[in-house]
């Protein structure tokens, strides 16, 4: 994939949209602890140094096609200019408040645009759901019921594909764990969104303080050869 890009970003904010990692962020069932090991000490050793391992999906991170798809790419095949992007923020806080299995719907998206402009093609769309706040308390980020179901919110189906086919979008992101609902166990929307080399991005921080629209994302990757997705330090320039 390969967006066209303004040659140059005016911008006077730079704001980061990714949390900062630690030992006890939360993390999908199953995912690799995130561990840090000092391996050099400056009384000792002159320099101060460690070791850190975590999984691919822990995080701020994006996830690669061939995470969902078995001839998808894999993230070191990113190109440099697809991780540069224009960026739209949806704010969905009110009706997650409310529902936190809400799904954003194509009506959502057409009231969006009837206020701020239709969504241009090569853009990311970028999902508010208030989600954010909740990142330093596990319980309430996953809100597992008693059958330990996870209920958050995210993209629907309908809206994923109409922003595809009907909007050309460069891909998604959003402040929960998951660009799928906490119900969605088929993955729908990545899926589809990584059905191609588009953007999937999770566990994002800080969309409150984004204009809905004019912000441009430059997304840093880890270039793990062969890798399902990487942690991801993403900025935010408008």
């Amino acid at each position: 994939m390969q967006p066209q890009q303004p040659n140059n970003i005016t911008y006077s904010r730079v704001i980061h949209l990714s949390h900062i990692i630690d030992t006890g962020i939360p993390q999908w069932t199953g995912d690799p602890p995130v561990k840090f090991t000092t391996v050099a000490e400056l009384q000792d050793d002159g320099y101060y140094l460690r070791r850190f391992s975590m999984g691919e999906h822990s995080a701020t991170h994006i996830n690669a096609p061939n995470s969902f798809h078995g001839d998808g790419i894999s993230i070191d095949e990113y190109s440099a200019q697809s991780l540069v992007v224009p960026a739209v923020v949806i704010d969905i806080c009110k009706q997650a408040t409310e529902n936190p299995d809400y799904l954003l719907t194509v009506a959502d998206i057409l009231t969006w645009e009837a206020e701020f402009g239709t969504i241009k093609p090569d853009y990311i769309v970028l999902l508010y759901t208030g989600w954010q706040h909740k990142w330093l308390d596990k319980n309430a980020f996953f809100n597992q019921d008693a059958n330990g179901n996870m209920h958050f919110p995210g993209f629907s189906g309908k809206a994923t594909e109409f922003l595809i086919t009907e909007r050309k979008i460069a891909g998604v992101g959003i402040d929960t764990h998951g660009v799928d609902s906490g119900q969605d166990n088929n993955f729908t929307t990545n899926s589809l969104i990584l059905a191609k080399p588009r953007i999937v991005l999770e566990n994002l921080t800080n969309l409150d303080q984004l204009p809905p629209q004019g912000a441009t994302l430059v997304i840093g990757i880890l270039r793990l050869r062969g890798g399902s997705g990487s942690p991801a330090a993403v900025m935010a320039f408008f």
